[in-house]
């Protein structure tokens, strides 16, 4: 990595306490979570933002992909979706929505009220829009920077059985 993972004993207790919490909760600590506390301050501010992957970062499309199985049941289509053309499969009009405002943030295009009004007429409110936008470009790029790789435990999530990813 560019950047030095520091100590957890020199991290603030706040952080440290949700590294835990994160670590407990799916049994290892992602490495966003360990690069991002670089800078404390804005690893936090990342982590309150927590609640894409056409950009081809491997983090992010291994880390995502991984989230995806799991969450939505379709691990097929969880593989699918980060290739070059996320439109030619069975995502639903909100899905699409969602993932045309988040590659329109990544590429720094404008952003349009027509964008927002399209957002809001699938189900988004105004917090979900700005979670959209903050966790697909913020997290992205401070991946890119850091040259971040995905956990080892990523992707053989929602693959195999929980009891044998450990061993593989």
């Amino acid at each position: 990595w560019r950047y030095p993972v520091p100590d957890k004993k020199n991290l603030p207790f706040d952080i440290v306490e949700l590294m835990e919490k994160v670590e407990q909760k799916g049994g290892f600590l992602p490495n966003v979570f360990k690069v991002l506390v670089h800078c404390p301050e804005s690893g936090m501010t990342f982590y309150s933002y927590l609640k894409g992957a056409h950009n081809h970062c491997l983090y992010c499309v291994v880390s995502h992909s991984a989230l995806h199985r799991i969450y939505s049941k379709k691990p097929v289509l969880a593989d699918q979706v980060p290739s070059k053309n996320f439109t030619k499969h069975n995502l639903s009009a909100r899905e699409k929505a969602m993932l045309d405002f988040a590659l329109a943030v990544c590429w720094s295009e404008t952003v349009t009220e027509e964008h927002l009004s399209t957002l809001e007429a699938h189900g988004f409110d105004r917090e979900d829009i700005w979670d959209i936008a903050a966790f697909f470009a913020l997290s992205n790029r401070m991946a890119r920077l850091t040259d971040l790789r995905p956990n080892a435990e990523f992707y053989n999530m929602g693959r195999v059985p929980r009891d044998t990813e450990k061993s593989l």
